[in-house]
């Protein structure tokens, strides 16, 4: 996705996260990004934006697949570009109320399937039948996160990829986050990315795509391959 696509599809979203917000209750949407999403300093929305564009010109580069599974969906923001790519995509989150609320203004594509992960569990999702799980700044919050990775690494077809970011959770993120606002409290977070790619490189092969931002480290990106 070019510079000028990924600037089209990001003011379409941040205008219906912005109108979203607008309409919710304080803090009850924090959690799935929309303050970062819709932040108006600049460079805060150009550090949580850029991480979409470095993921969504990797797996374009992939593409187009059979299935694709975005786990922790949150407000849906990947969701457009993953149903243009995929022919089937899942859509899985254990609060579906920001996709529902951002539904109301971008609706969900017809191949996209919603599911509420505290009814449908990762265990009834056919096995060996996704080519990409897409789990972007979501592992830091499971509570069993090896249950939770080898169920997701079980979806796979042999050669498929899991895309995972997250924050580094170091000094630097740190005072970043308190700079941004209360709303980036982090006290729902249970890891960092380190511990997640310590994990992961256990069952897969681990490739870096990328650490945002040089000299700061704020997140990282990698895949695991099976």
């Amino acid at each position: 996705m070019n510079s000028v696509q990924f600037n089209a599809y990001k003011t379409r979203y941040r205008a219906a996260i912005r109108r979203v917000l607008a309409e919710a209750e304080p803090g009850r949407l924090d959690e799935a990004a929309f303050p970062a999403y819709s932040h108006a300093n600049p460079l805060i929305n150009w550090l949580f934006w850029q991480r979409l564009h470095v993921v969504m010109n990797y797996v374009q580069s992939a593409a187009p697949f059979e299935r694709v599974l975005d786990f922790g969906c949150g407000s849906g923001v990947m969701l457009p570009f993953l149903a243009g790519i995929s022919r089937q995509v899942t859509a899985m989150d254990i609060d579906l109320t920001p996709l529902e609320r951002v539904q109301k203004h971008i609706p969900v594509s017809k191949n996209v399937q919603v599911l509420d992960s505290s009814k449908s569990l990762l265990t009834d999702l056919p096995v060996r039948t996704y080519d990409f799980i897409i789990a972007l700044d979501v592992l830091e919050h499971v509570d069993d996160l090896p249950r939770t990775l080898s169920e997701l690494l079980n979806l796979l077809k042999p050669g498929g990829q899991i895309i995972i970011s997250g924050p580094t959770e170091n000094i630097l993120y740190r005072i970043g986050r308190k700079l941004a606002g209360p709303e980036y409290s982090g006290a729902y977070h249970e890891r960092g990315v380190d511990e997640i790619r310590t994990l992961l490189a256990e069952h897969a092969t681990v490739k870096t795509i990328a650490t945002l931002y040089w000299p700061v480290p704020l997140f990282e990106i990698f895949t695991g391959q099976v």
